[in-house]
């Protein structure tokens, strides 16, 4: 199927995804590296950017996760065998969702998109055993921050029914995230902020969201989504 004919311009910010291949990133979209931070117990609970990466206007990164030259693409897909079949829902997020319903706030989730981030629970409680307490103000803005921190946008909320979700205002950029583990730093999945709309080597367009992980050791069972399976199976 041919390219959407409204991205095909240079100048529009947009990701599109090569065959068993890379992410071809358009129009001038900012790379950066952001940081998880976590508690003293290793809960993650918020984001720290440690810089911007130089690229030009269209570059391109890797989604296999052997190149030698991360985040970018070196063509070593070429050479060792990658399945890069993007199998991730294409239906909206709406259709898929769990609903949790507290005080003066409605807590969505769409667990099929889930990354495992883990920014959803600390040791104590998670997003959804919280819900039922949110009459508490102090419980109800805990659970907006974790919420708003999830990135891949799993956790979504709103304040009554029938009103359209709150989403961080984040900036139009991908960020090369590192995640903290007991282990120590690894690589986590790339991290697509701002709306920037995302095509499927066949053609078929992602849902346009907010927040999007993507997944970047080649791993993931949710192509292009990232499932988490960079902590469980290891990462290259």
């Amino acid at each position: 199927m041919a390219e959407n004919p409204s991205l095909q311009t240079s100048n529009v910010p947009r990701i599109v995804i090569e065959k068993d291949g890379p992410y071809h990133v358009y129009g001038n979209v900012p790379l950066v590296r952001k940081r998880q931070v976590v508690s003293e117990y290793g809960e993650p609970l918020t984001w720290q950017k440690e810089g911007d990466i130089e690229t030009k206007g269209t570059y391109t990164l890797c989604r296999c996760g052997r190149s030698a030259n991360k985040p970018f693409c070196d063509m070593t897909h070429l050479f060792e065998p990658f399945d890069g079949s993007e199998t991730a829902d294409l239906r909206p997020t709406a259709e898929r969702q769990k609903v949790f319903v507290g005080t003066n706030i409605i807590v969505r989730r769409d667990y099929s998109i889930c990354s495992e981030a883990g920014f959803c629970g600390t040791r104590s409680s998670t997003v959804e055993q919280m819900v039922p307490h949110t009459d508490d103000t102090h419980v109800r803005s805990l659970v907006i921050a974790m919420v708003e921190r999830c990135p891949s946008g799993s956790f979504t909320y709103a304040i009554a029914a029938g009103e359209p979700d709150i989403e961080p205002d984040l900036p139009q950029q991908i960020a090369v995230t590192t995640e903290i583990t007991s282990e120590g730093p690894i690589q986590g999945p790339l991290w697509v902020t701002g709306y920037i709309p995302i095509e499927r080597s066949d053609g078929h367009m992602l849902e346009t969201r907010n927040r999007v992980t993507l997944c970047c050791c080649g791993k993931s069972k949710n192509k292009p989504l990232c499932d988490g399976s960079h902590r469980t199976d290891g990462h290259p």
